[in-house]
């Protein structure tokens, strides 16, 4: 009998998040960041969920979010016309980039030197982080707002998605655009993979999947509901995909088979990214809620405990436990009440044993 999945709730945003993405893997492990239309960019340990802090300091809705790939800067992009640098240690800010509008797309470059950024006014934008009082680098080319961008091909060359309905390559050093790719519909998300330098982009039901140096096709897939985020799993194996169903589907990437579903959103799904050890994927929704869910369903990984048949009530009063998180006095006296439940069942569970004699 196939495991039922049971994933890890993160609460704490007061409305939907629309983006999310993971550090890399650090000596203190790796983290999540999510924006939300709260306006308040969140900062968790990846792992396990678990809040980290808040970045305070947005004066709008938090469109874009990331990390550097050692967890110790993070960007965030915003309705309130600026794009802000956050020291993800202290969680203080250090350094806000105004705009001429709204902001929807930050991204490091692997040195850290400098962020691209995208908007509503249709233009790429490079800052100089060694030198924030320069101008900016400008790139214009897009005709509607820009999504997603993201640098490629060792920081040599950009990709940018816009309501134009358009990819583009751009060279970074002259600036100028190398390759458009032209949808029928606006792109809904991109993901860029460096490890084989493969492109992973959504439009309507569609996953796509590209030579990001090339722009040439390697493959499509069909989904059975209109997809917002897809991700490719890091050994390349499946890869899984959210959209306006509430669901999340995993399918076998040589193949292109699905190979399972799974609903735990109350509302569309709106980004889905795998950790960079590929154990996870998380989730962000228009309920609100970051949830985290099991590459490998049962095994033990993080607040995953594998449940054994003669250890149940144990296990799963363990597990009960963990997957609480007292945001608030509430959650606390839930946890509280939990912990207590489980210690009056295991003591009648051992009262029982004693009387029957086992």
């Amino acid at each position: 009998m196939a495991m039922r999945q049971t994933p890890l709730t993160c609460s704490g945003h007061t409305r939907p998040v629309v983006d999310l993405a993971f550090s890399g893997i650090t000596p203190y492990g790796y983290f999540l960041i999510s924006a939300c239309k709260d306006g308040k960019p969140m900062l968790r340990q990846g792992d396990t969920g678990d809040w980290i802090g808040t970045f305070l300091g947005h004066k709008g809705a938090v469109w874009g979010a990331t990390l550097n790939t050692d967890a110790t800067k993070a960007a965030t992009a915003a309705a309130d016309f600026t794009a802000k640098v956050w020291d993800a240690v202290s969680g203080d800010e250090v350094l806000s980039l105004a705009h001429k509008h709204i902001v929807k797309t930050v991204s490091f470059t692997q040195d850290n030197n400098c962020l691209l950024t995208g908007g509503n006014d249709k233009l790429l934008r490079i800052y100089d982080l060694s030198n924030p009082e320069a101008a900016p680098q400008e790139i214009a080319g897009h005709t509607s707002a820009i999504k997603k961008a993201l640098w490629c091909n060792n920081d040599k060359q950009i990709l940018s998605a816009a309501e134009d309905k358009t990819i583009r390559l751009w060279n970074r050093s002259s600036m100028e655009e190398v390759k458009t790719l032209t949808f029928d519909t606006s792109v809904s998300s991109m993901e860029y993979v460096a490890d084989g330098e493969i492109l992973v982009i959504t439009y309507g039901k569609t996953i796509a999947f590209y030579n990001a140096l090339s722009l040439e096709l390697i493959k499509t897939v069909e989904a059975p509901a209109p997809i917002n985020s897809a991700s490719l799993h890091p050994e390349k194996d499946f890869f899984v995909a959210g959209g306006d169903d509430f669901k999340l589907y995993k399918f076998d990437y040589s193949t292109k088979e699905e190979l399972e579903s799974y609903k735990g959103h109350f509302g569309p799904v709106h980004c889905v990214r795998f950790s960079p050890d590929g154990e996870l994927y998380a989730s962000g929704s228009e309920d609100g809620t970051l949830r985290l869910w099991q590459t490998a369903v049962g095994k033990t990984y993080g607040l995953w405990k594998c449940v054994l048949p003669g250890n149940s009530r144990l296990s799963l009063c363990k597990l009960a436990q963990e997957e609480i998180k007292p945001q608030s006095e509430v959650a606390g006296i839930m946890k509280v009440a939990i912990n207590i439940l489980c210690q009056l069942r295991l003591s009648a569970s051992d009262s029982v044993h004693t009387k029957g004699g086992v």
